[in-house]
């Protein structure tokens, strides 16, 4: 799919609950570590995109099996994503996705097709295996209800095996968003909001003989703005039901409740924290499951990005871990991080982008206050077109002005390289990205020129030697300059 393979001998780098890096001693033994690079479209191991959205993750073994849906508006946009956001979310196909290490896809067919499972929509889907029966339950929204289907293997052909118009003590009778947890015992629940306003959140046990049927709900939390792209994971017996904001297909910050009982009753609400400085990695929730292994544990978090319905950033599926400060889970927002399933352990990748909402996709509408950074003056604003995605940060006006955007950042110690893609008016007394109160003196390159097409402008050599970093742009104008600036990237040397 995504990475390149490393191997790692006697020590693994593990991170577990920080960023700050910690070594755990282990056997002398070569483990196999795959890497995880977000903000890119994802491809399988035959160099095929990879499909799959608003679905979910089956372990079988030591084999994760991964169901979504393929839409062919998310077509469309893999081959022309400079052509923006489209609203083509009609169904191609729910597909299969096998791999070993969470990083290596491969594609193993479709689970059915729009020929065999006709609907205006179809998708949120999960996938359980019933104990009694052997069978695995793919559970799907279709239309205005569900449908179950089932298969004799995890990764083979699904049939229809029933369908469900409405689910009892639901306020509008059926589901909003959904998803499928399968808890340690083997029982299997329904994760959700209702449909049309999605304020109430609800568990439902699917039917113990069969899974084909779901249970009257339990109403475990109300909301009074709504919450969406319902998802539950499991640590040392608390449940974490977690949701996005109802926007659309947009990204959000994620909110949580916690409860050492599925059914209730559930803490107050508050946000899971690493998800507001970039709006959960510019993502939804969308899937969530427990990665065990011989040295370690740590949850995944599948954020949706939805960039074919809402344009923001590039690519479908962001993943990243999601570990514990206490009862407390923390998540790690990382543009590239290193995974050993085997091992249940993680690292930040050599590649990864330090900085929050680098590309100012995270906000979703035209404001001056963005997600992860701090204005100063009254100039700074998003703006439609960017070098990637749909916004790019604008500093702008008609009279004279000074204006600086900026973002802290707390990093290991290191040589990092700091790069932008920017345009420029030109004519600015003094226009910069810079890199500043990191243990050295200011770094910066000068904008304050005619730039008319977007051109990377890089700051290398930063030494960190503090633990943090600012970095920005800044600019000292005339009336009627303005620059703009876009993908921020902040990385180890």
């Amino acid at each position: 799919m995504l990475t390149k393979m490393f191997k790692l001998a006697a020590a693994a780098v593990v991170l577990a609950g920080s960023l700050s890096t910690a070594y755990a001693t282990e056997s002398p033994q070569v483990n196999a570590v795959a890497t995880i690079q977000n903000d890119v479209f994802w491809k399988d191991t035959s160099g095929n995109p990879i499909y799959s959205q608003g679905g979910g993750v089956l372990k079988v073994g030591s084999t994760y099996y991964w169901y979504g849906v393929k839409y062919n508006g998310a077509v469309s946009y893999y081959n022309n994503p400079a052509g923006g956001k489209n609203s083509n979310s009609s169904f191609s196909a729910i597909t299969i996705y096998s791999s070993s290490d969470l990083a290596n896809w491969k594609f193993e067919g479709n689970a059915i097709t729009s020929a065999e499972l006709s609907g205006g929509w179809i998708g949120r889907v999960g996938v359980a295996r019933n104990p009694n029966t052997g069978k695995y339950v793919l559970v799907s929204q279709l239309d205005s209800g569900l449908v179950f289907l089932t298969s004799s293997t995890p990764n083979g052909r699904f049939l229809r095996a029933g369908t469900q118009s409405s689910i009892a003590n639901v306020s509008t009778g059926m589901s909003g968003d959904q998803s499928i947890f399968t808890d340690d015992d083997g029982k299997a629940y329904v994760i959700y909001s209702n449909k049309s306003g999605r304020s109430h959140l609800y568990v439902s046990a699917l039917r113990t003989s069969d899974f084909l049927h779901v249970e009257a709900a339990k109403n475990i939390f109300n909301s009074p703005v709504g919450r969406e792209g319902n998802i539950v994971f499991k640590n040392a017996g608390t449940y974490y039901f977690c949701s996005s904001d109802l926007h659309g297909w947009n990204s959000s910050q994620t909110y949580c409740i916690s409860s050492r009982n599925i059914m209730g009753p559930y803490s107050s609400e508050f946000v899971l924290q690493g998800t507001s400085a970039d709006f959960s990695h510019v993502t939804q929730t969308g899937l969530a499951f427990t990665v065990t292994g011989t040295s370690g544990s740590f949850v995944m978090f599948g954020g949706d990005r939805w960039s074919d319905f809402a344009g923001n950033g590039l690519g479908y599926n962001d993943w990243v871990p999601v570990t514990f400060n206490g009862t407390t889970p923390v998540f790690h927002s990382l543009s590239q991080w290193n995974v050993d399933a085997a091992a249940g352990t993680w690292s930040v990748g050599a590649g990864n982008n330090y900085v929050m909402n680098p590309g100012a996709e995270a906000d979703r509408v035209a404001q001056s206050a963005l997600a992860g950074w701090t204005n100063v003056g009254s100039v700074n604003n998003n703006k439609l077109g960017g070098h990637t995605g749909r916004w790019s940060f604008n500093q702008s006006s008609s009279s004279a002005y000074n204006a600086t955007r900026y973002q802290n950042i707390s990093v290991p110690n290191g040589t990092y390289t700091l790069s932008a893609w920017v345009k420029s008016s030109g004519g600015q007394r003094k226009a910069t990205v810079f890199a500043r109160n990191f243990g050295g003196s200011e770094l910066s390159s000068s904008i304050n020129r005619s730039i008319g097409s977007w051109t990377k402008v890089t700051v290398p050599g930063i030494t960190v030697s503090n633990g943090t970093v600012q970095v920005g742009v800044q600019s000292d104008a005339n009336a009627g300059n303005w620059v703009n600036v876009d993908d921020f990237s902040l990385v180890r040397s």
